[in-house]
C-alpha cells in the first residue's frame, strides 16, 4: 500500500464517523435485499451525522446502484454543498452527470475534481474522466441542457385542453 493511500485511508480514523464497508465490488452481484438494507443503514448514518459529505457520497453511490437517479443526484449535490473540497463527492457527482449525459455539467464537476485531487491516483482518475467527457462532447454526443422555460408550452397545452373541454361540453 502506498503512503498516499495509507494517509487517505487513515484520515477518517481521527473522526467519529466510520464509513460502512461497501457490500459489493460488482453492482450486478448485489441482491436487492442487501442493497436495501445497506441504503437504510446509510440513511440512518446520514441522519446521525448530517454534516458528513463522505456518508452522503456513499449514499448517493448506493442510490445510483439501485437505479434511483433523483435520490442519487440529491445526495451527491448535498455532499458537494456540505464539503466543496471533498474529492470523492465531486468525482462521483461528475460521474453521475456523465452517465446521465449532461456533459456540460459533468465537465464542470470533473474539472473541479481534477483541481481537488490530493494524490496522483485521484488526479489520474479525474483526468481520465474529464478526457472521456470531452471526447464525447467533441464527437457530438447529444448534450442535454435545460436552458429553455417550459412555461409557454405548458400554457399552450392548457389552453388547448380548455378549448377542447368547452367544445365537448357545448354539444
Amino acid at each position: 500500500m502506498s503512503n498516499a493511500m495509507v494517509l487517505s485511508s487513515t484520515s477518517l480514523v481521527g473522526t467519529d464517523i466510520a464509513l460502512p464497508p461497501v457490500p459489493w465490488r460488482d453492482p450486478h452481484t448485489v441482491s436487492p435485499a442487501e442493497l436495501s438494507t445497506y441504503i437504510q443503514s446509510l440513511e440512518q448514518a446520514c441522519l446521525d451525522n448530517p454534516r458528513s459529505a463522505d456518508l452522503r457520497t456513499c449514499l448517493g453511490m448506493a442510490y445510483a446502484v439501485n437505479l434511483d437517479v433523483d435520490k442519487s443526484m440529491e445526495a451527491l449535490e448535498t455532499a458537494t454543498s456540505i464539503d466543496p473540497e471533498n474529492f470523492w463527492a465531486q468525482f462521483k457527482y461528475a460521474e453521475l452527470q456523465y452517465r446521465l449525459r449532461t456533459l456540460a455539467n459533468a465537465e464542470g464537476a470533473a474539472v473541479k475534481a481534477v483541481e481537488l485531487a490530493k494524490n496522483p491516483w485521484h488526479y489520474n482518475l479525474a483526468r481520465k474522466q474529464l478526457q472521456e467527457i470531452r471526447r464525447l462532447r467533441r464527437e457530438g454526443v447529444r448534450d442535454i441542457t435545460w436552458n429553455k422555460s417550459l412555461v409557454p408550452p405548458t400554457l399552450v397545452l392548457s389552453v388547448m385542453l380548455l378549448v377542447v373541454f368547452v367544445v365537448m361540453s357545448w354539444k
